[in-house]
């Protein structure tokens, strides 16, 4: 397909950035996408490039856009079964299994979440990026539960925008070794790059991170079988209202409770039979494109998670 080019003019009568007035007129694209075009000289106003994308339209401006072709994407479709909790033709709503990658990255150039999804949806290709497409959010690896996929350029930034604003409610469920200092609380603490080990973050000081926020709750606790097996387990509702990398895991970490099978961040052998950390997304409430009224997506505790819940009650 070859390139395009659109001419707009800007006849507005309040002053507006030229990057803020393309994705108006180009709904199908992201601002980012937009900004990228604007960087690459694709974007002319008066036939002169800007001086920067958010460069202010005053009224009378004539607007070009090279719209390239669309590349060909390198990653590759994979039929791998996805557990869809809800599709239309916005998003998808995937019960994510542990051990699965969310998109290609080193050391995993395929059966990522992304290569499944590309398999069941190929309109997806190329939505929000080349490398993520359909990513509106991640899980870890070894993080199981609900994840969202979009479909359109439309989807992916209204339900990015959402995320960014803090206007969804993310629940986990995590089992975490010992008690929190209290059966609900709040956790703020920065979270940077460990300065150590580039694999791992960690809480850093304030200027050297950004800030990040957990919100926790009791829904169970397991005291120890002896004294000499620690000081038992705890069943946890976490509600991260930020979003940063490994958040919740470092914040219970942080509490002295570490999550049950993490291996990075808490006891290097797992204090229950469990191969991977007990951390479950496990309820997602968000409004959809279109729709006025948020919903709330559920996903059923796995089960290897559901095991060890059931030794710890049976004694």
């Amino acid at each position: 397909m070859p390139s395009q080019t659109l001419t707009f003019h800007f006849t507005d009568p309040e002053p507006q950035r030229l990057d803020k007035y393309l994705v108006v007129c180009l709904p199908d694209y992201s601002r980012s996408r937009l900004q990228t075009l604007i960087k690459e000289g694709l974007v002319l106003v008066n036939h002169l490039p800007p001086t920067k994308t958010g460069q202010m339209l005053e009224g009378g401006e004539q607007i070009d856009i090279e719209i390239p072709p669309t590349q060909p994407s390198y990653l590759q479709p994979e039929t791998i079964p996805l557990t869809i909790i809800f599709e239309n033709d916005d998003l998808l709503v995937i019960n994510k299994s542990a051990g699965m990658v969310v998109h290609p990255a080193a050391g995993h150039h395929s059966g990522t979440l992304v290569n499944a999804a590309l398999a069941h949806a190929p309109e997806m290709e190329g939505i929000g990026g080349e490398h993520r497409p359909g990513v509106v959010h991640r899980l870890d690896k070894d993080t199981s539960g609900l994840i969202l996929m979009a479909k359109n350029d439309q989807a992916h930034r209204y339900l990015q925008d959402q995320f960014r604003k803090r206007a969804t409610r993310k629940v986990y469920l995590a089992l975490v070794d010992g008690h929190p200092p209290t059966p609900s609380g709040r956790v703020e603490a920065p979270i940077g790059r460990d300065s150590t080990n580039r694999k791992r973050m960690a809480i850093v000081p304030e200027h050297k991170g950004r800030l990040a926020t957990t919100e926790y709750h009791t829904l169970e606790s397991f005291p120890a079988p002896s004294p000499s097996l620690g000081a038992g387990h705890t069943l946890l509702e976490a509600y991260p209202i930020t979003g940063r990398t490994h958040q919740i895991r470092l914040h219970l970490t942080f509490l002295q409770c570490p999550i049950v099978g993490d291996t990075l961040y808490g006891r290097r052998t797992p204090s229950l039979p469990l191969s991977r950390q007990f951390l479950h997304a496990a309820r997602l409430t968000i409004t959809l494109p279109g729709e006025k009224s948020p919903r709330t997506f559920e996903a059923p505790l796995p089960d290897d998670l559901s095991y060890i819940l059931k030794l710890l009650r049976d004694g």
